[in-house]
């Protein structure tokens, strides 16, 4: 067995936790995957998985070999397909991330339709609502909501989304519209803990930056609770603007204070790009650009 081929077994091996698990994936034995990791460990003079009869994980230097192989094995595909051409049909296997709510709403119908147009292709989509690093835990492609830190990623700009207050229209007719954000104390607030992790909440006032404490009558630890709080009347939420974009659409919720909003949160594409990106990459990539720039709501994005 080739070095290329025994690294790409112990990727899926270190992947899936489980030798059992990686040969379903790969198609091959048991045996073979064990043989190939051993095979690699004797040559390497090092260990690389801990097993017990419960778990398989990657040691230390493990880990550090799992980043290298990846790499290595990203930098071969790409070589095939320059190799092939540049307009080869995607076929293989795509890992994509995305924000939990932001990944049901706007990025399974891209993957849905990307699967259709590719029938050679197979998708794995992690949606948690956490930066996940794309090299240390296997994903090709990312949709990251907000300011970008400096990386050696690849990046589209798609579009622009707004944090926002909103409330139920029966809320607001018991109990007023807040004129400024300090009226907010003597208001019911729901407080989802994925948006608003502590409970204070800023505001833009004239291009100066406040701050209100609240005091919320219901946290929750999911912004779809706090979205049926909000709709079932007991009072005023913070979630991101294409969060509530349904419950906007069907008059089941209201916005308010948008003079007070904050700067908007840009929506960027991220994916690990070599000199060339790969054939899969790339199509995945300018699909969800065109289909985010197109249905992103409140997107303000000329990209």
């Amino acid at each position: 067995m080739d070095r290329l081929q025994a690294m790409g077994i112990f990727v899926a091996v270190a992947e899936t936790e489980s030798f059992s698990a990686a040969a379903r994936r790969l198609g091959i034995s048991p045996p073979a995957v064990t043989r190939a990791v051993a095979g690699l460990e004797a040559h390497l003079g090092t260990k690389l998985l801990n097993r017990t009869t419960r778990f398989v994980r990657v040691t230390e230097a493990g880990q550090r070999y799992l980043e290298a192989c990846r790499r290595i094995i990203a930098e071969a595909d790409e070589a095939d397909e320059i190799a092939t051409g540049i307009h080869a049909e995607p076929r293989g296997h795509l890992a994509v991330t995305a924000p939990v709510m932001f990944g049901r709403l706007h990025v399974m119908p891209g993957i849905v339709e990307y699967l259709r147009r590719y029938p050679d292709m197979e998708v794995s989509a992690l949606f948690v609502d956490r930066v996940v690093n794309l090299l240390e835990e296997g994903q090709d492609v990312g949709i990251r909501i907000g300011e970008l830190p400096d990386s050696n990623m690849k990046a589209r700009r798609v579009g622009n989304i707004r944090r926002v207050l909103c409330a139920a229209p029966g809320y607001l007719s018991r109990q007023g519209i807040p004129k400024t954000p300090s009226a907010l104390q003597h208001h019911s607030l729901v407080v989802a803990s994925a948006v608003s992790p502590t409970v204070e909440w800023s505001f833009a006032d004239r291009q100066k930056s406040i701050s209100v404490r609240t005091r919320p009558r219901l946290q929750v630890s999911s912004n779809d609770g706090a979205i049926a709080a909000a709709v079932a009347g007991l009072g005023i939420t913070r979630l991101l603007s294409y969060q509530i974009a349904p419950q906007l659409a069907a008059g089941e919720l209201e916005i308010i204070l948008a003079d007070y909003e904050t700067r908007g949160l840009p929506v960027h594409i991220v994916h690990r790009e070599g000199r060339y990106t790969s054939a899969k990459v790339r199509a995945f990539v300018d699909l969800m650009v065109d289909q985010l720039q197109t249905n992103l709501p409140e997107n303000t994005s000329s990209i």
